[in-house]
């Protein structure tokens, strides 16, 4: 059977409306100055070459904290606020209400009208996780130039390079930095790999480790990368991660987990504890490559069974969560509340991660802790569900002796707002304070 639903995409770019062009622009091939061959001729973009982390003591030496402003942020933030003073964007986010939900996670919520107005409604398909790429449809080619920030490439060298004009080499298909023009927070872009390949949504092994070296770079606690899978709230089927920052912590980033994988690579796989949604936790790994690989191989494992899912990228990249969920089939089926339909809050990575972005005044007024949760706890898998996908996803990663799964040990790791209390014998072994 095939599921549809109507849904309202967010406007990501200002070329996405039928006949969105702009006279004012000086006039070349289409007279859009977009990124197609009509355009490109010619064209010089900034670009920033990182240093690709290769081993433990390059890790060791990116440890994530507070440190002067990077580069990659400077160029970022200075980028970004450039566009927005243009009058790119849909709307000023920074004059958007925000506050810190009261209650034990710190929920925190958002007042954004802007972004679900004058948008044209669309039917998406919710029931298949991998589509083809439809040159018909809005991609990111038809985006102009004056929206891209830079190129995002890994060094020749090895060291840290940045091109204020560079050429777009087309035929090597570069990776593009863009502005959201719906954004959520402050500097909210898009990273779009190997822009030119014209890729659907869908991970895989190089994207990912792409997004995970540009969390790396940015070195900021408060830059997260997040991504969303068709069928769970991706809306344009054109590989894309999205990335902001915001200076709180997410409530998913506090919830307390417990350890159930060591891999040789040393990478660390844990479940999420006392949280609406159920998801997986991925950290450590001897380099950047061995956490993206495992990360990646999990997300082609849910790719292929077809099964929706949204990424958070946090702690400078150190830290990854992998939330399979169900809303959208949910909907599709009419089995959501009508009166969380109502709010139309599509439950995405950001708000899976505890960053609610609501659209009515009366939904922000009314925030609750309990709210929250209530909605997430419609995203999340059954708990045998779930631990089925594990078994799946478990069973894509093993590789002989590679996977040492902790089925007796309650290993539980806490955020500073929580105490474990291990009893024996019981399954209830956290306590939230």
């Amino acid at each position: 059977m095939m599921l549809k639903i109507k849904r309202v995409p967010t406007v990501v770019s200002n070329y996405q409306k039928d006949g969105a062009a702009d006279t004012s622009r000086p006039v070349g091939g289409c007279g859009r100055n977009c990124l197609k061959a009509c355009c490109l001729p010619d064209a010089k973009l900034p670009l920033y070459a990182f240093k690709k982390v290769v081993n433990e003591k390059d890790l060791a030496l990116q440890e994530c904290g507070e440190p002067p402003v990077a580069f990659l942020d400077s160029l970022l933030l200075g980028e970004w606020e450039d566009r927005m003073q243009k009058g790119l964007f849909r709307y000023d986010v920074t004059a958007c209400e925000t506050k810190v939900i009261p209650g034990e996670y710190g929920f925190v919520a958002q007042l954004n009208e802007g972004r679900h107005l004058k948008k044209r409604p669309t039917e998406f398909r919710v029931d298949k996780v991998l589509q083809p790429f439809d040159e018909s449809k809005f991609n990111f080619t038809k985006v102009g130039q004056e929206e891209v920030l830079f190129q995002f490439e890994a060094s020749d060298d090895g060291q840290i390079q940045f091109f204020p004009n560079a050429p777009v080499d087309v035929d090597n298909s570069p990776s593009f930095v863009a502005i959201n023009v719906s954004p959520i927070e402050y500097g909210h872009v898009l990273l779009i790999p190997r822009i030119f390949e014209c890729l659907p949504q869908r991970i895989d092994r190089e994207s990912f480790l792409l997004a995970l070296h540009m969390a790396v770079e940015a070195d900021n606690p408060y830059f997260r990368l997040g991504y969303n899978s068709l069928g769970a709230f991706a809306t344009i089927n054109h590989l894309h991660f999205q990335a902001y920052y915001l200076a709180l912590p997410f409530p998913i980033e506090k919830a307390p987990t417990k350890k159930i994988a060591n891999l040789n690579g040393g990478v660390k796989i844990s479940e999420l504890l006392k949280y609406p949604v159920r998801g997986l936790v991925f950290e450590g790994g001897d380099t950047v490559e061995d956490l993206s690989n495992v990360v990646s191989d999990a997300c082609i494992c849910l790719q292929n069974n077809n099964i929706p899912f949204n990424v958070l990228i946090s702690d400078c990249g150190k830290q990854v969560f992998l939330l399979p969920q169900c809303y959208a089939e949910k909907q599709a089926l009419g089995e959501v509340d009508a009166e969380l339909l109502d709010t139309q809050v599509n439950p995405a990575v950001w708000e899976i991660s505890g960053h609610m972005v609501l659209k009515r005044k009366k939904d922000y007024d009314e925030a609750s802790e309990g709210n929250a949760w209530r909605l997430l706890a419609e995203v999340s898998l059954s708990e045998e569900r779930f631990q089925e996908v594990n078994d799946l996803i478990f069973e894509a990663i093993d590789c002989g002796d590679n996977v040492q799964r902790d089925k007796e040990e309650d290993a539980v790791s806490s955020s500073a707002h929580s105490t474990v209390v291990v009893v024996a014998g019981s399954q209830e072994c956290v306590v939230l304070q």
